[in-house]
């Protein structure tokens, strides 16, 4: 088994094609398919399933893709490091849940950074496809919460992806509102106080349970309950609808603008905590962009 070996099984899933894969790599589709036949002999399984219309992962492919990632993204990291010494295009990634201090502390980092000889990326999306961003490396940080409720779910998901968590902060639950809502003067806000208003929450997709969702107490039966997929969209749904969220507290007003405020949340359990961290590959070593971006983060967040 070789890198070249590894690079080629990426081209091919990326382009779902034998020859256009070929044609991006500058090697012959027979050279091509010819290699990638060894390194099924070799390893033992098929990676591939082929046909008139291209080809697609087995299941073991999709498995083994998952690893030859985490190899070929190191070794890019060690080359651009030891070896390239900045002549390529540097990248990074991080996938997060809809938190703007994550947004915020993205922006600090890229201007550190000359943009046209680095390609940066934020991905706002789904728990789930955080943790499968940061498992295929497509992002290199993953940010997202634990609390009692998630913990033992999230902690084997996490793991059996080749991740491992590492605790940012720590931090009890508020209610996030518009300035005009009814409730925005008072100095707490229960359950049962919400009842009234509309819950808005993040879909999380169509299989997802739970565990996955980005708001803590999400098993609570929720009388009025809207599902949106962007911070943009929930934001107007507050003042269009007086709807609420529950959330960490920790808002960018820069970013949210400052029509919003976060009050605080009596659950009625003293152990509701929110435990934000970031996800990393298990022993990875992080690249010069992502030691800055925790920098800033951890600056924001007012961590020593």
């Amino acid at each position: 088994m070789t890198l070249q070996q590894l690079k080629y099984i990426l081209a091919i899933s990326e382009t779902g094609s034998m020859n256009k894969a070929a044609e991006q790599l500058y090697v012959s589709q027979p050279s091509l398919t010819s290699s990638v036949q060894e390194l099924e002999k070799e390893i033992g399984i098929k990676i591939f399933n082929r046909s008139g219309r291209g080809v697609t992962l087995t299941n073991d492919g999709a498995e083994f893709l998952q690893y030859a990632r985490q190899v070929c993204g190191q070794f890019d990291i060690l080359a651009e490091k030891y070896i390239l010494k900045g002549n390529i295009k540097k990248k990074f990634g991080v996938s997060t849940q809809h938190y703007s201090f994550a947004v915020k502390a993205f922006v600090e980092m890229v201007k550190d950074f000359d943009t046209a000889k680095y390609e940066f990326a934020i991905r706002e999306t789904k728990t789930a496809e955080i943790i499968s961003d940061v498992a295929t490396m497509r992002s290199e940080l993953g940010i997202i919460y634990l609390n009692d409720f998630n913990r033992k779910s999230m902690t084997k998901l996490i793991k059996s992806n080749g991740l491992e968590f590492h605790t940012l902060t720590k931090c009890s639950p508020f209610v996030y509102l518009w300035k005009g809502h009814p409730l925005a003067k008072e100095k707490k806000i229960t359950f049962e106080q919400l009842g009234d208003y509309p819950c808005l929450s993040f879909e999380q997709g169509d299989n997802s349970s739970f565990y996955l969702a980005e708001e803590i107490l999400s098993t609570n039966e929720y009388e009025r309950i809207i599902k949106a997929n962007d911070r943009a969209t929930m934001l107007n749904l507050m003042i269009g609808l007086n709807g609420y969220t529950l959330c960490s507290g920790i808002i960018c007003e820069e970013l949210n603008g400052d029509d919003y405020i976060a009050v605080p949340f009596e659950s009625g359990s003293a152990d509701e905590v929110m435990e934000i961290g970031y996800i990393t590959l298990k022993n990875v070593i992080l690249s010069e962009m992502a030691e800055i971006y925790l920098s800033e983060l951890r600056q924001y967040l007012g961590i020593d």
